[in-house]
C-alpha cells in the first residue's frame, strides 16, 4: 500500500478522504497548509500527494504544485518532482474559475472534485499509483 500525503485545511474533508484510503490499507499523513505540506514532502517522501487548492489563500495549492514541479536542477524540491499530485478542489463549484492539469501553469496529474464519491477517489488514487496500490 502507498504512503499518501494530504495537504488540506478542512478537517471534515480530511476525515472523509482518510477513511476510505486507510480502509484500502494506505498510510495517510496530513498537512493543514501549503508550507506544512512542503515540509512534510521532505520528511515523508510520499508516493502520492492529494492537494487542496484553496487554503490560506485562494491559490495556495497552485503555488505548492509549482514549487514541487520547479524544473530547475537545483530546485529545492527536485528530488520530489515526480511524485504524482491529485488536486482536490471545490473551486469549480464555489467560483467561476475553470482549469485543468497543465504542464507549465498547473503541473498536476489529475483533478477531483471534493464532492467525489469514495470509489471515484480510490480509482483515481490507484490510477496515479500506476494501477496498483501494492
Amino acid at each position: 500500500m502507498a504512503k499518501i500525503l494530504m495537504i488540506d485545511d478542512d478537517p471534515d474533508v480530511i476525515t472523509a478522504l482518510r477513511i476510505p484510503l486507510e480502509a484500502e490499507g494506505h498510510e495517510v499523513h496530513v498537512a493543514s497548509s501549503g508550507a506544512e505540506g512542503l515540509e512534510s514532502v521532505k520528511e515523508l517522501d510520499p508516493e502520492l500527494i492529494i492537494l487542496d487548492v484553496m487554503m490560506e489563500t485562494a491559490t495556495e495549492g497552485f503555488q505548492v504544485s509549482l514549487k514541487l514541479r520547479d524544473p530547475a536542477p537545483e530546485a529545492e524540491y527536485a528530488d520530489y518532482r515526480d511524485i504524482p499530485i491529485l488536486m482536490l478542489t471545490a473551486i469549480h463549484t464555489t467560483t467561476p474559475l475553470r482549469f485543468g492539469p497543465d504542464e507549465d501553469y498547473l503541473p498536476v496529474e489529475a483533478f477531483l472534485e471534493k464532492s467525489a464519491e469514495p470509489e471515484e477517489l480510490l480509482d483515481k488514487v490507484e490510477e496515479l499509483l500506476g494501477g496498483s496500490s501494492d
